[in-house]
């Protein structure tokens, strides 16, 4: 968690059959993503303006996509900060242990879908900014 930057999230293409009836993405554990999927859910209907995210994990990760519409996530590892912007259904950022996230613009009709690593866990998360900071760089930063 604690070597973990926004240098190592990284926006994974995923694979895409083409069929004139429409396309197809699917994903295979461990081939088309880095992980075991042990938990799959999403985001809709999130009003105009709002965001979600607001917390980092210490061991979970995931691979988040816009399964329809698009949004901004952006994330943060304590000393660098980068919007990634999501808008097709075979593209999904990778977001590593220790990597700060928020979402926001989403787009009208939006999904968000996650795939993640680990079932549901309240103790892997750090959902307060300062905490995070002091998680990942050892002091406490003044904001």
């Amino acid at each position: 968690m604690l070597n973990s930057t926004i240098f190592n999230c990284n926006v994974l293409t995923l694979p895409k059959v083409h069929n004139r009836a429409g396309n197809i993405t699917a994903l295979n554990n461990s081939q088309d993503i880095p992980f075991d999927v042990k938990r799959v859910y999403y985001l809709y209907d999130v009003p105009g303006g709002e965001s979600r995210g607001g917390h980092a994990h210490k061991e979970l990760q995931q691979l988040v996509v816009a399964a329809s519409g698009s949004f901004d996530i952006t994330i943060d590892d304590g000393r660098n900060k980068k919007t990634v912007s999501l808008n097709r259904p075979n593209y999904g950022l990778l977001i590593l242990p220790g990597i700060w996230r928020d979402l926001a613009n989403f787009s009208s009709g939006a999904i968000c879908l996650v795939l993640a690593s680990h079932p549901y866990n309240a103790l892997d998360y750090i959902r307060d900014y300062e905490e995070f900071i002091h998680m990942k760089l050892g002091y406490k930063k003044f904001i």
